[in-house]
């Protein structure tokens, strides 16, 4: 029978007669058919097995899109719940610092062309200081005079620092130091005197109370200042509470350098009137650290964290103010705060007699500074302790 099939399959189990099947073929390797998928040696297109419940390619990736899809949403939502949050925190506590401001200074002040975001604008920065240390409880004069100038086009900020201790006629009263000008008549008189001794447009007005200052900067977790120099104070405002310990007390200290200060260092730092390691400093200087205090919490009121915050702390941030403002402006503001760059910053001062036994009298050169601080002239940097002047890209010293 050779060449002939078998009449019979063999099997472990015995024989079967029949006619003998050809073996069949084993599959080859697979090659790639350029399409992402396989084909057979014959070149038809194999689908291997994955086994129970495996998905496809295009399920799967129908699988993440969903996903993603759901996640874009949720994250949309979480984003819509916050700003609400935000907003409400924030101009809940800017409406209680809008009625604490009296009716005749919100007509003191010279309305707002435009939206603050493209328009420049002024605004008039009161520190007041009732401190119970020292007994100055009943103190209600403006411990800090500055104007602040925003220019949206170019993105600069443009500070004045005007001294308290400067003689000026406040309206209806006779001349003195400038800052009884806020004890004699609150607010609407500090814009009046401020805007007739300088002859600037006040737009809007900020007071911040020093009593609560502290827990501002507190609430916005702290500032960095950058201290030009060393400084040691003289013995104001002891911390401890014997006058024995207060007599062998050295004073405030800071060291030169960038710090990071809680409510309490920054509030001392900005009251420190004689620096103890420089005689030469004066009430002029103190307003340049006060500057350095304002630009450093501007900074921080406008930075990612504090915004992230502001569900949890938008009431607390308005807490120490009396303002005009309003929470959409006060927005605008912390934006064109933003934007603007801080090496191109202009720092002014005005100046006059204020060495010792000076008798206040302003500078002549005031003006010139004045239209500096407008924009209308370069900024030239004071020639002494005393004389007004402007700097960019830093403060005064």
């Amino acid at each position: 029978m050779a060449g002939e099939e078998k009449p019979y399959r063999t099997y472990r189990g015995g024989r079967t007669k029949g006619k003998v099947p050809s073996a069949t073929p084993r599959p080859s390797r697979r090659s790639s058919d350029g399409k992402g998928g396989r084909r057979d040696k014959q070149g038809g297109a194999r689908t291997d097995y994955r086994g129970p419940g495996a998905r496809t390619e295009r399920e799967t990736n129908v699988r993440w899109g969903r996903r993603l899809t759901i996640g874009a949403a949720v994250l949309f939502v979480l984003i819509v719940v916050w700003a609400i949050a935000s907003w409400f925190a924030f101009s809940s506590g800017v409406s209680k610092a809008n009625k604490q401001l009296t009716p005749d200074a919100k007509s003191a002040l010279v309305p707002q062309n435009g939206l603050l975001l493209s328009h420049s604008t002024t605004v008039l920065l009161l520190g007041t200081d009732n401190s119970q240390i020292g007994g100055r409880a009943g103190d209600r004069h403006s411990d800090s005079i500055m104007l602040l100038r925003t220019d949206p086009s170019h993105h600069r900020m443009y500070y004045l620092s005007i001294p308290r201790d400067l003689v000026a006629t406040i309206p209806g009263y006779s001349s003195q130091k400038i800052n009884a000008a806020f004890q004699i008549g609150g607010p609407a008189l500090a814009i009046k005197t401020v805007r007739q001794f300088s002859g600037v447009d006040i737009n809007h007005i900020v007071v911040v109370n020093f009593a609560d200052f502290k827990d501002l900067i507190d609430a916005l977790g702290g500032i960095d200042v950058n201290v030009p120099k060393p400084i040691r104070s003289n013995r104001f405002d002891c911390p401890y509470p014997t006058q024995a310990r207060c007599s062998t007390w050295q004073g405030w200290r800071f060291e030169k350098g960038e710090q990071h200060m809680n409510g309490e260092r920054a509030l001392i730092y900005s009251r420190i009137r004689e620096n103890m390691l420089d005689p030469g400093e004066t009430d002029v200087t103190r307003g340049a650290r006060q500057q350095l205090v304002m630009d450093a919490l501007a900074s921080k009121f406008t930075s990612p964290g504090t915004l992230l915050g502001l569900p949890f702390d938008g009431g607390k941030l308005a807490k120490p103010l009396t303002t005009d403002l309003s929470a959409g402006q006060l927005m605008q503001l912390g934006w064109v705060k933003f934007r603007s760059s801080a090496s191109s910053s202009v720092h002014c001062r005005l100046g006059g007699d204020l060495g010792g036994g000076g008798n206040g009298g302003p500078s002549e050169d005031n003006p010139a500074t004045i239209a500096m601080f407008l924009g209308k002239s370069a900024p030239q940097p004071p020639t002494g302790p005393f004389n007004p002047g402007c700097v960019v890209g830093h403060t005064l010293q």
